[in-house]
């Protein structure tokens, strides 16, 4: 571990690590004495994040010591959980699992990955074991109520799901935000430690930022100019500006561009209904406005548009985020300094093997959900549909749910009727910190270490970072005695599944892992160890003693793009050069990466997917749709101090005033009879909750609000600082019916909704 110099005494260290709770990516100065953690404090020398810290990073420490949080397994005997030996879970669980699939096979095991599986180093690398392990294709994650829109609409332009073009915030002097609120949230797809000082620095060197969202959010509160759009219609909105654009011709165009594009003058004819005239009803944004702001963004010194989950989280979650791209290709700002750029991960991406500049492309429908037919994408299904896979009789019905680290039960549309099908499972694992909303369900609970517990490497999100970086961080805090790492749980439990039985040690697992990867780079003629022996590949790896996702991250450095190929690039980075600098490497601030970034059969950009152009004339027949001004909408939002479900059982986190409240314009509380000091019904087509009301301007009328991930009120939990301050769960609310078909992303935005006063409070 990376000690201070200057530490107080030989018991007193200051360990460097990188933030896990979200995807800034924020270095974490944390001081341990006695091997109790004391104190943390942003790393000031951080290469990527130079101090910065939120509220949740600095309550790592708190999350460690909560006398809620899982220490050893679980299992339930007669409906109550208990505390077990690890033998004997997997003794329950190999019994339990084993007898589902016997009776039903391998297709009736669902698995569910949640949404803190991204940031941990463990999951990132073992997740895939377990699910090949599985062998079903009855896959969900959070993935489909959050982000996948972006990935769908990335790889079908791109080639690559890891192709996102994100902001470069650091050189641009026009942002225009969708959807998003980084003064709470931080952003997202859009790795930026400080994200708000970021778009504080850009305004100071005369750049403008337009927030666009029905709500007047901290971000919008900040924005130079705040466009309070009407929900789920941001499809409409950048198709305008796009048709804008393309009337106006095309001529910021620079010819690098026009050398990649594929389809410009199919995707062109299928905007020209789109006027701003057109949308402007619909959209709440006068057709002036929509023009300015297509104009500005053309002829500003450099330019991007950013579209974040309140874009992705509607009905047409994926046209819009293509439509984002259009945008920011029509404006000539795509892959250029300033503009929407492609990172370089150092560890490599989908976009950094095989031959660059063409590849096999991407693709959704390799399958279809069993019940509702949705299209598989990203080998995974929506995870709206698992209540219906659930409960509905047939070859293939879910019979036994596997989660790791995610909450459904509060965190998917039509939360109450995903309850009442997870009541129906024959059996069910969960790995968790937590017995929460959903983990209360599981047959044997088996908890991972805390994050001050793991080793940290942001392999997923460093592939949308705003900068090249690589930051690695080793356990701050030391197993105790019988504790077993969160790859080795996973190991074991793919062992246990694939029928290997309960006595495989997961180095087994382990060591297969990394061979197949091994054997899957030397067979790449792009990669620096083509050809190489396999096993002399393996045999230095394995010089450091190093295990489990250590040992394959030093292998992803090493044939990633800044590598040293063991040995054929000197100077290059592995993971003992990360060791060496726990502060990170900065590789320097994004470049222009086509054509070698393209994945696309034509080695061009495919500006005018198929699936996409044909989803215009859906959108198309919302224009036809008249506005009625008396209707409520329903939006979620975030807040600093929150972090999905999970983050609700820290005192330091919750305390205060109640953030779990209806917002409300004060013209619909007029209109309604409804005050300050009023509770109101929510109704929508799948359910109703009671909630406080929120009266405030920083709504747009025929708007209202409710945070998500609050509503811990379910017996068989324990969460006792989450209880204590349960909140509601918008997601009674959402719909388990309403879902993006081209991603199966859940619409949880723009619910329609009734409200009725009930009391006061």
């Amino acid at each position: 571990m990376s000690t201070d110099v200057n530490s107080a005494s030989d018991s007193e260290r200051v360990t460097f690590r990188t933030c896990p709770l979200c995807e800034a990516g924020c270095g974490l100065a944390i001081t341990v004495k006695n091997n109790e953690v004391t104190h943390i404090r942003g790393d000031m020398q951080d290469v990527f994040s130079k101090g910065f810290i939120c509220p949740k990073g600095s309550t790592l420490k708190q999350l460690h010591y909560d006398a809620d949080r899982l220490l050893t397994p679980l299992i339930k005997r007669n409906g109550v959980h208990v505390p077990a030996t690890w033998q004997e879970a997997w003794q329950v669980i190999e019994t339990g699992l084993s007898g589902v699939i016997n009776e039903h096979g391998r297709e009736s095991i669902g698995t569910y990955l949640g949404n803190p599986g991204a940031h941990n180093l463990s999951s990132m690398t073992f997740n895939r074991v377990l699910l090949q392990a599985i062998g079903s294709r009855q896959r969900f994650s959070a993935s489909t109520v959050d982000q996948i829109p972006k990935q769908v609409s990335s790889g079908m332009m791109f080639g690559s799901v890891s192709s996102v073009p994100v902001p470069d915030l650091d050189r641009t002097q026009y942002l225009l935000m969708l959807g998003a609120n980084p003064y709470e949230s931080n952003g997202s797809l859009c790795t930026a430690p400080d994200f708000p000082g970021r778009l504080e620095a850009m305004q100071a060197r005369g750049g403008k930022l337009v927030v666009v969202d029905p709500r007047k959010s901290r971000t919008a509160e900040q924005a130079d100019e705040w466009l309070a759009i009407r929900p789920g219609t941001d499809a409409l909105l950048l198709a305008a500006i796009a048709n804008t654009l393309a009337s106006d011709g095309l001529n910021v165009l620079e010819q690098r561009l026009h050398n990649y594009l594929n389809g410009l003058a199919e995707v062109v004819a299928a905007l020209a209904p789109f006027t701003p005239e057109a949308v402007a009803a619909s959209t709440g944004i006068d057709a002036a406005t929509i023009r300015r702001i297509a104009r500005e963004l053309r002829d500003a010194s450099s330019s991007a548009v950013y579209g974040r989950i309140g874009t992705c989280t509607t009905a047409f979650g994926t046209t819009a985020s293509w439509l984002v791209d259009v945008v920011n290709i029509f404006t000539g700002n795509l892959d250029r300094v300033g503009g929407a750029m492609f990172s370089l991960p150092v560890a490599g991406s989908g976009n950094t093997h095989s031959a660059p500049g063409r590849g096999k492309g991407f693709r959704i429908g390799r399958g279809h959900s069993r019940v509702s037919k949705h299209p598989e994408a990203l080998g995974e299904y929506p995870a709206a549909a698992m209540a219906e896979e659930i409960e509905t009789p047939g070859d293939g019905q879910i019979r036994a749910m596997v989660v790791v680290g995610g909450n459904p039960i509060l965190s998917t549309p039509n939360s109450q009727r995903l309850a009442k099908s997870f009541e129906q499972l024959d059996f069910m694992v969960s790995v968790d910190i937590y017995l929460n909303e959903t983990s209360r369900f599981a047959d044997v609970v088996l908890p991972p270490p805390s994050q001050l517990q793991r080793s940290h490497y942001d392999l997923a999100l460093l592939t949308f970072a705003v900068r090249n970086v690589a930051n690695y961080s080793e356990p701050v805090l030391p197993l105790a005695p019988g504790q077993l790492d969160e790859w080795e749980i996973l190991a074991k439990l793919s062992a246990i599944i694939s029928g290997a039985g309960i006595e495989t040690d997961p180095s087994v697992i382990d060591d297969l892992a990394i061979s197949s990867l091994v054997q899957s780079a030397i067979k790449d003629s792009a990669s620096n160890v083509f050809g190489r022996d396999h096993q002399e590949l393996i045999a230095e790896l394995s010089l450091s003693g190093r295990r489990g996702p250590d040992r394959i991250l030093d292998f992803l450095l090493r044939t990633g793009p800044f590598g040293d190929g063991f040995g054929a690039v000197p100077n290059g980075v592995t993971l003992e050069k990360l060791i060496d600098s726990p502060h990170g490497i900065d590789f320097g601030a994004l470049e222009p990466r086509l054509p070698e970034v393209l994945r696309t059969p034509s080695g061009k950009i495919e500006i005018a997917p198929p699936q996409l152009i044909a989803d215009l004339a859906r959108l198309l027949l919302t224009l036809k749709n008249k506005v009625d001004e008396s209707q409520l909408t329903l939006v979620g939002r975030r807040h600093l101090r929150s972090n999905n479900s999970w983050m609700h059982n820290i005192e330091v986190l919750v305390k205060g005033k109640d953030r779990c409240t209806l917002q409300m314009h004060p013209d619909d509380a007029s209109r309604l009879g409804v005050d300050k000091d009023s509770k109101v019904l929510v109704t929508s087509r799948v359910g109703s909750l009671e909630a406080p009301v929120e009266i405030t301007e920083a709504i747009r009328s025929g708007v209202v609000s409710l945070p998500h991930g609050w509503g811990h009120t379910m017996e068989g939990t324990n969460t006792r600082v989450a209880t204590a301050r349960a909140g509601v769960n918008s997601n009674i609310l959402t719909d388990e019916k309403e879902i993006d078909p081209l991603s199966g992303n859940s619409v949880l935005n723009g619910i329609p909704v009734k409200v009725t006063r009930i009391s006061h409070n």
